[in-house]
């Protein structure tokens, strides 16, 4: 099917919609209730294997775990493996051995996002037919020319905000360099969106009700050949889908809230509620993060330390 000749969607759309696209794959979410999934508290702890797992993983998981018993609940593991370059069997291995090590115990199946691929493309789909998404053909090199010169470009959740203006091309030229294997990603239309969907508000439990910026991650992309399927989308679509009602994560993904929300309305998804935590730092004040190589929970495993040491340590006794 060429760009032209995909069916055409009107936005928002609703609930039912996208029920239907989710049906017609025969994916079969027996998990995904619809307005009243949210009934009971869901929290999930959805890493990437692209690496160890760090301490401050170790943190943001038993948070998520804690808020799902305490308020008797159900706590997920997800898999966020869309990076297939990067994403490796064996971290997701040493992922289930950190986590069972933690004590933590979690609902069965685990979901895995690289099994799900053509639901997020179908998804994207929906998003190019009702004309808020588009293909942008602009190169790394001419977005950071455009950036450099835009001098107004908010600081998204992904770097500064990029607004293409490749979203005027007629479908037409889009389609015929589409079809000459012209290199593209698809983009959220920042604009239009935030036209579609309104003033809009988020809810974090240690920060209370939040305005949205929907202009605040300018057109993200939402596909693209190396990565079938963003963050972003791949996110939401996936908290609707398993029923997740807390959204647990660090103060650093604070900012994802804004793209994420419009995705949410736009798609015509359940909203969840979002605690933000506090983030683990190491001796030197800095974040633990994967590309600092910071200290993994297996290096603590293997060098002798207990358990309980390491709750000490991260300020759970």
């Amino acid at each position: 099917m060429s760009y032209l000749e995909r069916p055409k969607y009107h936005f928002p759309v609703t609930l039912g919609t996208i029920t239907r696209v989710y049906e017609s794959l025969r994916h079969g979410f027996r998990t995904f209730t619809g307005p009243n999934a949210f009934m009971q508290i869901v929290t999930r702890f959805a890493p990437s294997p692209t690496g160890l797992l760090h301490l401050g993983h170790a943190h943001s998981a038993w948070f998520a775990a804690r808020e799902a018993e305490r308020n008797g609940g159900r706590f997920l593991l997800r898999i966020e493996d869309i990076d297939r370059g990067r994403a490796k069997p064996e971290f997701e291995a040493a992922i289930l051995e950190d986590l069972a090590w933690l004590g933590l115990q979690w609902q069965q199946p685990v979901r895995r996002q690289s099994d799900h691929f053509d639901v997020y493309g179908e998804l994207v789909h929906v998003l190019e037919e009702g004309g808020v998404a588009f293909p942008c053909f602009q190169t790394r090199k001419s977005i950071a020319a455009l950036v450099d010169h835009d001098l107004n470009a908010p600081n998204g959740p992904d770097g500064p905000a990029f607004f293409s203006p490749d979203k005027d091309i007629p479908p037409a030229e889009a389609n015929r360099r589409i079809e000459a294997g012209e290199p593209y990603a698809i983009r959220l239309n920042a604009r239009k969106a935030a036209r579609l969907v309104g003033d809009l508000t988020f809810t974090d439990r240690g920060r209370g009700t939040l305005p949205v910026d929907p202009l605040a991650g300018g057109d993200i992309v939402l596909s693209r050949k190396d990565a079938p399927v963003s963050y972003h989308l791949a996110v939401v679509a996936d908290d609707a889908l398993q029923g997740v009602s807390l959204v647990t994560r660090g103060e650093d993904l604070l900012p994802a809230c804004h793209v994420q929300r419009v995705l949410q309305v736009l798609l015509g998804l359940p909203e969840p509620e979002y605690h933000h935590h506090r983030l683990v730092l190491d001796a030197q004040g800095r974040r633990f993060a994967k590309r600092d190589q910071s200290a993994t929970i297996r290096d603590w495993r293997e060098n002798g330390r207990s358990l309980d040491a390491l709750r000490r340590e991260l300020g759970w006794e």
